[in-house]
């Protein structure tokens, strides 16, 4: 039997808390750190490390926590008051990073310029790109906004939700391009699903909440027993939501801390979900994110090609969802501290655009850009974030205290009621 795992599980959390509490000390969010710590002990550096299966499905694990926590926090009314405003800010969110992404795409993605070997029609390659621009991974933002304190504030709750309906605008663009290049999808069905999801989600969300709320407030006793059902509630939401209705797990993750939020005992749930989190599982996926950094040799013609495609990734986030957010009367600054919170791609992108790498709608010479983007644009959005959030107070939306990031809850764990 194989034991390095273990041997590479330690090597990341100590290189992660390691690496945290410098960037920590130079004024930057721990969570950069941790992707940096990724990078330099990974295949594009050091090469100490590989993102084995394991790590990978760890890393999985890892971001569902990040987002059921992420639900905990919510404030529920508030993110319902922001629904139409999420909605505008998605939508333009998408739009133009799509817009954006064809039209850099279209500049490139010829003979002359870029060889590709996708078997897709250049159209559909450069539309393909547009979408992997379109998609955003609130995972990294959630992190630095609890890091932050910022989580429930007025622009923390727009960026959350903007971010679910973000991915369900995703998942339509994505469904209509890929059906469009492989005729055994049916658009119409996956349409279905979606809407079915959010139909399911509400139906077992009343349901459980109801029992759940019952049985917490029927006893003080075996609190662990609280926490462990309301984290199988979660593993469950996430599994459905990518299993049966092609969602991503994390939006499920995400609904079931809404849902458990509204719960007494939610406060105590949510410490032990933090304690799981720091302890292992979300240094596992910052790690991961940056052990994704693998370039391949890249030509000048490529390497102008991902700075311009950075560069588009960057500011059509930050004017689409600033825009969006200016239509709903947001004010200046929070419209900018929206459309920063949307720049990270992650996981997300790296899905995306390995689904059109299987249907030829990318071909392998452009898939070291689309990496750079993924990695500098996660790595970019907690800094971008602190400086936005720096030059304006923003006050919670509710007086709860807010809860820090993983890399400080070793020191202040809440003990059990």
């Amino acid at each position: 039997m194989e034991y390095k795992y273990l041997l590479d599980l330690a090597v990341i959390l100590l290189s992660t808390k390691v690496l945290g509490l410098i960037t920590k000390k130079v004024q930057m969010p721990q969570v950069v750190g941790a992707l940096l710590a990724g990078v330099i002990l990974g295949p594009a550096l050091l090469g100490v490390l590989d993102e084995t299966s394991f790590l990978h499905e760890i890393a999985e694990i890892g971001v569902i926590v990040l987002m059921f926590g992420a639900g905990m926090e919510t404030d529920i009314k508030e993110l319902k008051a922001s629904g139409r405003a999420s909605f505008v800010i998605a939508l333009c969110g998408v739009i133009i990073p799509l817009i954006g992404g064809f039209g850099i795409s279209y500049v490139f993605n010829r003979p002359s310029l870029i060889v590709s070997d996708a078997t897709a029609s250049s159209f559909l390659q450069n539309v393909f790109i547009g979408v992997i621009l379109t998609a955003t991974s609130v995972s990294i933002t959630v992190e630095t906004l609890k890091e932050l304190g910022k989580l429930k504030t007025k622009s923390g709750n727009a960026i959350l939700g903007a971010a679910i309906i973000d991915d369900i605008l995703g998942i339509i663009a994505l469904t209509i391009v890929t059906g469009m290049a492989d005729s055994s999808v049916n658009i119409l069905i996956v349409l279905l699903k979606v809407a079915g999801f959010f139909v399911f989600s509400g139906i077992i969300g009343f349901i459980f909440y109801k029992l759940y709320k019952k049985w917490t407030e029927s006893t003080n006793q075996g609190l662990h027993r609280h926490a462990i059902i309301a984290f199988v509630f979660c593993l469950t939401m996430a599994y459905l939501s990518e299993s049966w209705f092609g969602v991503a797990d994390i939006t499920g993750a995400f609904i079931a801390g809404l849902i458990i939020s509204n719960v007494d005992k939610s406060t105590f749930v949510q410490a032990k979900v933090d304690t799981l989190s720091y302890m292992l599982l979300s240094p596992v996926f910052f790690a991961c994110i940056g052990l994704k950094v693998a370039l391949p040799n890249m030509s000048n013609i490529i390497i102008l090609y991902a700075v311009l495609l950075v560069i588009v990734a960057i500011l059509t986030k930050v004017l689409g969802c600033g825009l969006g957010a200016k239509l709903c009367g947001y004010q200046n600054y929070q419209a900018k501290r929206i459309g920063v919170g949307m720049i990270s791609r992650g996981e997300v992108a790296l899905i995306v655009a390995s689904k059109g790498s299987e249907l030829g709608l990318i071909g392998s010479v452009v898939l070291g850009p689309v990496v750079l983007v993924v990695v500098i644009t996660t790595i970019i959005t907690p800094i971008l974030l602190k400086i936005v959030f720096k030059k304006k107070p923003e006050q919670p939306v509710t007086k709860e205290k807010e809860v820090t990031s993983f890399y400080e809850q070793a020191d202040k764990i809440r003990g059990e009621k």
